[in-house]
């Protein structure tokens, strides 16, 4: 690759590449950061190609104002006639508004009861806030109707009303939802003493639903009603446009426990083993939950929060996922590359408190083993690589000032640019100390991309800090490293660490195997059987 290739930031840009596993409405704040990088000067596209893709992404949604709003923004500087618009556009808005007006008219007895908080309380206590308890009042709302109102939901999210579609699928969700009530009925079944258990167990395999999945807005399941799973995926992303970062967090495990769920369910009341959710649509689905979860890893990582990046690497290393990566989505590496580095320290904070202050190395470890089976690279991903797999350190110096620029221009990663350079620079320190005891700081701050008063200053936070064993020598003006030999204790334990883990997975793949043959057998035998007779 070219110097002026590897330089331009266009090279690196990845909005093209992600869209394709986006909703078309995630697009919008995506084509707006590239907007203002075009007036930055930052990254050389054409305001107009903008305009136009984000124009063509708007046909299919019932956003009519702001497509009109784009069309006279390209037709500005056309003169007379500038701010009318194509006559199909005012004929689509018309569309759009009596198509609205119909749902919502379609729908109104629901939308007001919903609305109307205490008559929902009594439904809700009295057991009859579902489909069930609602076709049997005297509300009048039949099974049609709650439809119509799941089609209203979508419609407004279709028209950028995203609050109205989330406060609607909230609704809609709870009344496939568990109620307290039952949930209660079933926490004092499970409390039942053990004597009485070995008689229960026949009427708890019917019960089985009675509970709520709480990781699942109390669905108690989704095996009976798998479309729900497409509810689950519109409260995501409502969630997502909305920035409510915590809530959506949420949302994104109630996705991924529904995945898993049909991934690994069959089909109600048929003798076949064939999941709901097919492994390769289950693979596409995995695929667009760790893209939709990029806006809520890098929006939310704070030290408290459950979805910050300890969460997205722990997600992204899981065997189900990292095969969606591998296959469908290899240019995610560079986001689990960039959590990885950004977490690292913070893991191993974390994890000293628990006896294993390696844990850091480990998932480095662990990425450097990933990167190798994943066909794609960027500078972020070089940047690693020169350091733990080539050890070359002037190279990986070349490519730091290339992640600032990649880093710059990207989308999610953004706002983590001073962050991600300070953790690079610590991380160009560690392994640059594993190979010298005294290091010189005038050599080191080149490394460093920093003045040597800068290397020093810098240094002397990190021991401040209690980050590095090390000490400054100023009449040599150099550093010397304190010794960081692991015991033969840790290296027995590192090396021992997952040996339960792969022990019980080969047992557990061993008895599959077993089982299998045994079937095999059996089959044989029953079909030598019918032969003789």
């Amino acid at each position: 690759m070219t110097d002026a290739t590897s330089t331009n930031p266009a090279t690196w840009d990845l909005t093209s590449t992600i869209s394709p596993h986006l909703d078309l409405h995630m697009m919008f704040p995506l084509l707006e950061y590239v907007d203002n990088l075009i007036s930055s000067g930052l990254i050389p596209y054409s305001t107009n190609d903008v305009a136009q893709a984000r124009l063509s992404l708007l046909r299919p949604t019932h956003m009519v104002d702001y497509a009109m709003d784009i069309y006279r923004e390209l037709h500005a500087n056309e003169g007379e006639g500038k701010d009318e618009v194509p006559a199909e556009m005012e004929e689509q808005k018309a569309k759009v508004f009596e198509k609205l007006e119909a749902l919502r008219e379609g729908c109104r007895v629901l939308d007001e009861l919903c609305t109307n908080e205490g008559e929902r309380e009594k439904l809700m206590d009295s057991n009859q806030w579902n489909v069930e308890g609602l076709s049997n009042s005297s509300h009048g709302i039949t099974p049609e109707i709650i439809d119509i109102y799941r089609q209203l939901a979508k419609f407004n999210y279709d028209c950028g009303d995203y609050q109205t579609s989330r406060d609607m699928l909230d609704m809609y969700l709870s009344l496939f939802a568990v109620s307290k009530n039952d949930q209660n009925t079933a926490e004092v079944e499970d409390d039942i003493d053990e004597r009485y258990q070995k008689n229960k167990q026949q009427e708890d395999s019917t019960t089985d639903g009675t509970k709520g999945n709480p990781r699942m807005y109390n669905l108690a399941t989704l095996t009976a009603k798998p479309e729900l799973l497409e509810i689950l995926w519109g409260k995501l992303s409502c969630e997502i446009l909305l920035e409510n970062w915590e809530a959506a967090g949420v949302a994104l495990d109630a996705v991924k426990t529904g995945i898993e769920e049909l991934a690994s369910s069959p089909v109600p009341g048929s003798a076949s083993t064939v999941p709901i959710l097919k492994p390769l649509d289950a693979l596409v689905q995995r695929t667009w939950l760790l893209h939709w979860g990029l806006f809520v890893f890098w929006n939310n990582n704070s030290a408290t929060s459950q979805h910050g990046l300890e969460y997205m690497v722990d997600l992204f290393t899981t065997e189900k996922y990292l095969q969606a990566i591998t296959t469908n989505a290899p240019h995610l590496l560079r986001y689990l590359t960039a959590a990885v580095l950004l977490s690292k320290r913070r893991r191993s904070a974390q994890a000293s408190k628990t006896g294993s202050h390696k844990d850091g190395n480990r998932l480095m470890k662990e990425l450097v083993k990933i990167m190798q089976h994943c066909e794609y690279t960027d500078p972020i991903v070089e940047f690693v690589d020169c350091l733990c797999v080539k050890f070359n350190f002037e190279l990986a110096q070349q490519k730091l000032s290339e992640c600032e620029m990649v880093l710059e221009t990207d989308f999610f990663l953004c706002r983590q640019t001073a962050l991600y350079m300070e953790e690079a620079r610590v991380f160009v320190f560690e392994n640059y100390c594993r190979i010298h005891h005294k290091i010189d700081l005038a050599a080191l701050g080149n490394k460093l991309a920093m003045e040597s008063d800068a290397a020093e200053r810098w240094i002397v936070d990190l021991i401040r800090n209690a980050l590095l064993d090390a000490k400054i020598d100023s009449a040599e003006g150099c550093v010397v490293m304190g010794s960081d030999t692991a015991s033969v204790y840790e290296q027995v334990m590192e090396r021992t660490r997952d040996l339960n883990l792969r022990t019980s997975t080969l047992a557990t793949n061993l008895s599959g195997v077993l089982t299998e043959a045994r079937k095999e057998k059996e089959k044989r035998q029953r079909a030598a059987m019918d032969e003789d007779f």
